[in-house]
């Protein structure tokens, strides 16, 4: 039952907010029951006794009050979420607050989620972002290609550069925009391969996440000469820590919905946030060496990823710095793909000349030596096969499926 609800009108904004807590009840009437703009309707109950009979009718945002220690809850919400479909938009208001509870909203898609004590401006203010927001159809879905390395030193930021300029370059020129981001906030090295200055100050973002917008990111996005986007932090060598999980899933997540690529390089370290990113990915390579014990991480890693978060995303592994010599000791192709099995998606050429020249100068390998073996290898690897087409006909880019963290 509605209670509190007036008769809808086309100049006000319909607000529906389901709640059992009388204190929350009472900051939702004082913030939004006074104002003429606003059509309040306030439920009382809880998520899974009013789960199936919530009538959203025409509103323009939901606001849900979740008791995540209820098991029962998480499940509710996402009925509710399956049933909407993304529109309205949805805002969790919660008291029980961790990793896992972060990880299910995430995966949910709802559009935004505070933890009590709520004051009244956060509350307005998410409402009021959300509700202007374009539906998930109008957005953009970005594919995201990950990039994980298996050991340290093993070339992953190389290659994810690379891939990032070849999903650039993959369409008509200008047609599609990528996203190079350097998580690795402790040793990341892409901003000094391409010679340009890190902009990301997450001291700005991590005390109000939620102040990270579109505006606020195009501040922290420095752009490369070629029209590549890149989001790195100014490194930090002596200062190991571990960033607010709110902080790296709400700064993917508005870069997913701002370009038609986004590349990630991964640091070695596992955080409380990179399963989030992993589970977020469209595509996971991990980077491993041509090394015995380099092969043994990577197939390692491949079952730690898989055991831990199931089998989606599938991680695939990419050898770099391949040398294939006949009539001589050391690994071969085919070791390789015993030792990995269906991981093994290929292997990169290794021409360290060409890379060291590449980073010393600041620029795309292929400004170096266009054509070369590297780059040829890789696209191959990153860029979908095109099947029964012409010779002369372009390759189509991939399709996109589903943008960051949402539930396969």
């Amino acid at each position: 039952m509605l209670n509190g609800q007036s008769a809808p009108a086309t100049n006000k904004i319909r607000v529906v907010v389901l709640t059992a807590d009388a204190d929350f009840e009472e900051l939702v009437r004082s913030t939004f029951g006074t104002n003429a703009l606003i059509d309040l309707a306030l439920v009382k109950g809880g998520l899974m006794g009013e789960e199936a009979k919530l009538e959203i009718g025409n509103a323009a945002v939901v606001v849900i009050d979740l008791d995540a220690t209820q098991p029962e809850e998480l499940p509710a919400l996402q009925r509710l979420m399956g049933r909407l479909g993304g529109r309205p938009p949805v805002v969790v208001v919660t008291q029980a607050f961790n990793e896992v509870v972060a990880r299910k909203l995430v995966q949910m898609r709802v559009a935004d989620f505070m933890v009590k004590p709520v004051t009244p401006i956060e509350l307005v203010r998410a409402c009021s972002r959300v509700a202007h927001e374009p539906s998930r159809e109008e957005v953009k879905e970005a594919e995201i290609y990950t990039f994980l390395p298996a050991a340290g030193g093993v070339g992953v930021t190389t290659l994810a550069i690379q891939a990032a300029l070849t999903l650039l370059n993959s369409g008509p020129r200008g047609s599609l925009s990528t996203c190079l981001v350097d998580l690795d906030f402790q040793h990341g090295a892409c901003a000094d391969y391409l010679d340009l200055e890190p902009r990301l100050v997450l001291s700005e973002i991590e005390p109000r996440p939620e102040r990270l917008d579109r505006q606020l990111l195009e501040v922290m996005l420095s752009h490369h000469s070629t029209g590549l986007a890149v989001i790195a932090a100014p490194n930090r060598p002596a200062d190991m820590r571990s960033f607010d999980p709110n902080v790296v899933t709400r700064l993917l997540d508005l870069v997913s919905s701002h370009f038609d690529y986004v590349v990630i390089d991964m640091p070695r370290t596992w955080f409380t946030w990179t399963d989030n990113v992993l589970l977020g990915s469209n595509k996971l390579f991990i980077v491993s060496e041509m090394t015995v014990p380099g092969l043994r991480h990577a197939k390692q890693l491949v079952a730690a990823i898989s055991e831990r978060l199931g089998q989606a995303p599938h991680p695939q592994v990419i050898v770099n710095r391949f040398e294939q010599r006949f009539f001589a000791p050391g690994l071969r192709r085919a070791d390789i793909k015993q030792a990995l099995g269906d991981a093994f998606a290929g292997a990169v050429p290794n021409n360290y000349r060409l890379v060291r020249e590449a980073i010393d100068r600041g620029v795309p390998l292929e400004e170096v030596k266009q054509g070369n073996n590297v780059t040829t290898e890789l696209k191959k690897l990153i860029l979908p096969p095109v099947a029964a087409k012409p010779a002369a006909s372009k390759p189509e880019t991939a399709p996109k499926e589903r943008s960051l963290f949402l539930a396969r």
